[in-house]
């Protein structure tokens, strides 16, 4: 089996990043990552959504989307069902809306597709993406690629 990792937005197959810069329009607004616009669907107060919405980075709208002002206001919590179905979403308004995202994600066929967590610290990294121990094998839930994976099925059929 095929396996493509992923990582940076600038080393090969970055274009399947959250933080890839490709807008996504959602409720009439155009949000420049869809991890400003996922990190914003854990918040129902408009304010802190457009504070989110109007970074110029999507390191920058995350960063935001965690200040201790906000967090207390979540309405979802990270990494639950919710979050996933948040997540979904946008990925898939992200491939739905950018045709030649589309034809690369369909391109990958079967391929495994794992983000790579490797430069990452913290524990809970292994949610959303996998550590490379080697070419073949992960360790991690893997969700962003599991979700990328799903997402090109659905194409895949239509």
């Amino acid at each position: 089996m095929n396996i493509i990792w992923f990582s940076a937005v600038k080393e090969e197959n970055g274009w399947m990043s959250n933080m890839a810069p490709y807008p996504i329009l959602f409720e009439g607004k155009i949000w420049g990552t869809s991890e400003a616009l996922f990190q914003s669907l854990r918040y129902d107060d408009e304010e802190i959504k457009e504070i989110i919405r109007k970074e110029k980075s999507p390191m920058a709208a995350k960063m935001k989307a965690k200040k201790r002002i906000y967090v207390s206001k979540r309405i979802v919590v990270p990494m639950s069902g919710r979050d996933v179905e948040n997540m979904k979403m946008c990925i898939r308004l992200k491939f739905e809306q950018h045709a030649d995202l589309r034809k690369l994600l369909i391109d990958t066929g079967e391929s495994l597709i794992f983000e790579d967590i490797n430069e990452r610290k913290k524990e809970n990294d292994k949610f959303w993406g996998a550590r490379k121990i080697s070419e073949n094998k992960a360790e991690g839930k893997n969700m962003l690629g599991e979700i990328l994976m799903e997402i090109r099925k659905g194409f895949s059929i239509k």
